[in-house]
């Protein structure tokens, strides 16, 4: 991630510690050597830092010691690939500590380094395929509003509150890598920070980034097909997400609206169900939706009745809010309070309505999985008696076994689905786009609406412009808050709603407010 900066009130710590709690060797005469910082990227390492040398795909970071050294790193973490490797350097390097896994190690170092800022903060951390980011926004608002100082750590941002007023970074990945979550943790520490809503990834859980982090609430929104690319199957991927539920949070909030929610229950979880499941500790009825907003009774334990009303659109929503309040309460924190901050709460990219005075409405929202592309679908279609209009794509290098899973819902759910590129990033966008028309045009002629392709993104957003009508709904759909579109490795400007709103101006439509 891009650093928000780093704590700079803790003291260094003696390297002969950090050596004791893995068990390692320290090398004759570093007994005396501190470490003040820890990082895993050489351009970034700062006086007094161990800079961890960890094998990546195609170089190993010890390649980088001497370097890290020269920026002033006092020790180098690394595996005994990295060591054999560094004792052919023609170098000086700074003192090595060997270990097996030294990425399993890394959390615990961090934490250790930056004073393990997780025990003093309620860390409410969730995974799931679909409604991290969306829930993680819902559970800040309502800390906030429960008189709490909370910051947020997730796909879009890291964010919080700071002496000199509100900082936010954009995120580089769901869940930073460890050195830099316990340099955040610790950062909140010092701003008065006392919650976190955290997004943590498969990925992060895979590879052990929260590794020395302490949850007080673990929360589980849902799950499906995504990111077979680094899994493998399905059943490596909720593996990963399971992680999160082997106890290392104290409270565990589960959605057991789908048997792998169902697969995570112990006897002390806390359920919840976006529909009327009487039997789970949270649940929700008469849920209306109109145009923008979501209305609806919450349940809780206790006989606890909540009214409701949240600031964005689709019935799924009702689904994260609830996880939201139920970690809200396991933390201990006055949910009364808490369900006020909900309707003001709005999630950049998430079923975000653009409107420029146009006739028909225009959304843009992340959902980048078959069962996210539906969802949205199914939340949409009720509210038009016109057509829906989609733009969709698949980004390359990712899983590719969903593409024609996605244009297969895409095309069953919408009346128009306009097949355009994502981030096609060094794949060929034709052949991925093929993948997509192959899946929608496997569903059957009368069950489909029309299936266009339009090389381009903007062209295609362009396309569904031309094509609404008053009453239509537009959906642009994949990329949500992103700012970039990456083509065979260049990476350049590109947000959808802007885009959108060029389009619509070009038409006439100029109101409205956003980005």
């Amino acid at each position: 991630m891009v650093a928000l900066s780093r704590p700079t009130q803790l003291p260094p710590v003696a390297l002969s510690r950090l050596v004791a709690l893995l068990g390692a060797q320290l090398e004759p005469g570093h007994q005396l050597v501190e470490v003040s910082g820890v990082t895993l990227r050489s351009p970034e390492v700062r006086p007094g830092d161990l800079f961890a040398a960890l094998p990546g795909a195609n170089t190993h970071g010890i390649a980088f010691a001497a370097a890290a050294g020269d920026a002033g790193a006092v020790a180098i973490l690394t595996d005994p690939a990295g060591a054999a490797y560094g004792s052919t350097v023609d170098a000086s390097l700074p003192c090595l500590v060997v270990v097996a896994d030294p990425r399993a190690v890394l959390g615990q170092l961090s934490a250790a380094i930056y004073g393990d800022p997780s025990r003093r903060l309620a860390v409410l951390g969730l995974t799931g395929t679909n409604g991290k980011t969306t829930t993680s926004y819902l559970l800040e608002a309502a800390l906030r509003a429960a008189g709490q100082r909370p910051g947020l750590i997730g796909t879009i941002e890291t964010r919080m509150d700071t002496a000199d007023g509100p900082v936010a970074v954009p995120a580089q990945r769901t869940t930073p890598e460890a050195p830099d979550l316990q340099a955040t943790l610790a950062l909140m520490v010092e701003n008065g920070v006392d919650s976190v809503a955290m997004e943590v990834s498969s990925h992060a859980l895979a590879l052990d980034r929260v590794a020395g982090t302490g949850f007080e609430v673990a929360g589980f929104t849902n799950f499906s097909q995504d990111h077979l690319d680094f899994h493998g199957d399905l059943e490596a991927y909720f593996a990963a997400k399971a992680l999160l539920f082997d106890g290392r949070a104290k409270y565990e909030v589960v959605l057991t609206d789908d048997e792998w929610g169902r697969r995570l229950l112990r006897p002390n979880t806390v359920t919840v169900s976006a529909g009327e499941q009487r039997r789970a500790d949270w649940y929700g009825s008469d849920v209306l939706t109109h145009g923008g907003a979501t209305a609806f009774v919450a349940h809780g334990p206790g006989e606890r009745e909540l009214q409701v009303r949240l600031g964005l659109p689709g019935d799924f929503n009702v689904a994260n809010a609830l996880v939201a309040l139920a970690m809200l309460d396991c933390a201990g924190y006055d949910v009364e309070q808490g369900v006020r901050g909900l309707e003001a709460a709005r999630v950049p990219g998430r079923m975000e309505v653009v409107a420029a005075g146009q006739p028909f409405t225009a959304v843009v929202d992340y959902a980048h999985t078959p069962a996210a592309v539906a969802t949205v679908l199914r939340a949409l279609r009720p509210q038009t008696d016109g057509a829906v209009i989609l733009v969709l794509g698949c980004g390359g290098d990712r899983d590719a076994g969903k593409r024609p899973l996605m244009g297969k819902v895409a095309a069953r759910g919408s009346d128009v689905l306009i097949i355009t590129d994502d981030n096609p990033r060094s794949e060929d966008p034709a052949a991925i786009r093929a993948a997509m028309r192959e899946g929608a045009q496997s569903v059957d002629a009368a069950q489909r609406g029309a299936v266009v392709e339009v090389d381009g993104r903007s062209e295609a957003i362009e396309a569904a412009v031309d094509r609404a009508v008053p009453g239509d709904i537009v959906v642009i759909a994949g990329k949500g808050h992103e700012q970039g579109q990456e083509i065979a490795g260049v990476t350049t400007p590109f947000d959808d709603r802007q885009i959108l709103r060029t389009a619509l101006a070009a038409h006439g439509w100029s109101g409205g407010q956003g980005p």
